[in-house]
């Protein structure tokens, strides 16, 4: 079930999951002093779930499992899984590290993603998409240059962080790999639905339902922001997929640590005291940006050129 091409569309759904992704991390690492990793992970698959649903009946669109052939149905659960274990893994590595050090890392997911794509899909690797890896590694080594003994440290708090945000990142290429061969089948948002749904199962033994009660308005106005965040930005991600290139909407993907940063400072800058500003020198900084050149670079250096679709 393949959608019209429409850049317009494409651009549009990508960077609305860029602004989205760009500020749960900071609002996850909040919401991680009042709630541990599984639970605050169930509550968002949960809402997204109950959400999905609600609108997917509404408009005719709930998915029919029964029509999937028994190797879709394998695709489906490895998309699943995929899902699942990047959100755990992401949120526990959150735990370890901040905010813009998870986003920086996170950026080899789209990597993977197109190395993936590159393997399954038979694409081709130019000159320039190596120039472009080669840059967002070097950017890596930038960003975390004042950091780099505790980085691979495993017995440290960022050598776990950035451990587990590697893993993250590996699992989610998977993942939207995944979602990429169903929609041959099934609707991106009927793919989002059985994974919101199946995750909310295969969780709830690991969660604390009743933990709820014990949080302030501010602390569920903030659960409840993480968890439609998910909706909104995969929602949003699905859709990029079906309209765009996946090498362009990684290249939009690619700002996504930028703005985290970005929402860090602003956020640190209110009278709150909930957000602290990443810590993050002018070197640091310059990392950053060659970390959103190089994935960009490399998503889009091995394009051919082709007319362009409205």
């Amino acid at each position: 079930m393949q959608g019209t091409p429409n850049w317009r569309l494409g651009l549009l759904f990508a960077s609305t999951t860029a602004a989205a992704w760009g500020c749960l991390p900071i609002a996850l690492k909040t919401m991680l002093m009042y709630m541990d990793p599984y639970t605050i992970t169930w509550y968002r698959f949960l809402v997204s779930a109950i959400v999905a649903a609600l609108v997917l009946r509404a408009t005719g669109g709930l998915p029919r499992l029964g029509r999937l052939r028994p190797r879709s149905r394998g695709v489906l659960l490895v998309a699943v899984l995929g899902l699942i274990g990047n959100y755990l893994l992401y949120l526990i590595g959150l735990s370890f590290a901040s905010p813009g050090s998870t986003q920086v890392l996170i950026q080899l997911a789209p990597m993977f993603l197109l190395v993936g794509g590159l393997v399954i899909f038979r694409e081709s690797f130019s000159t320039v998409q190596w120039l472009g890896l080669a840059t967002l590694l070097g950017g890596l080594g930038l960003f975390f240059h004042d950091r780099f003994p505790a980085m691979i440290d495993l017995d440290a708090d960022l050598g776990k962080g950035v451990f587990l945000i590697v893993l993250a990142s590996l699992v989610w290429a998977i993942y939207a790999i995944a979602q990429k061969i169903l929609q041959l089948e099934m609707s991106p948002q009927g793919i989002l639905l059985v994974i919101y749904v199946s995750a909310s199962i295969a969780l709830l033994p690991t969660a604390d339902p009743a933990a709820l009660v014990s949080l302030t308005p501010w602390t569920l106005g903030l659960l409840a922001f993480c968890s439609l965040n998910t909706l909104v930005a995969y929602g949003a991600f699905a859709e990029a997929l079906r309209h765009w290139e996946a090498s362009r909407v990684s290249a939009v993907l690619a700002v996504t640590p930028l703005l985290t940063l970005g929402f860090g400072v602003l956020l640190a800058s209110l009278p709150t005291g909930y957000v602290n500003e990443d810590p993050s020198d002018p070197t640091s900084l310059a990392g950053a940006a060659l970390v959103v050149v190089g994935s960009a670079v490399t998503a889009l250096g091995g394009m051919r050129r082709r007319p362009a679709t409205d």
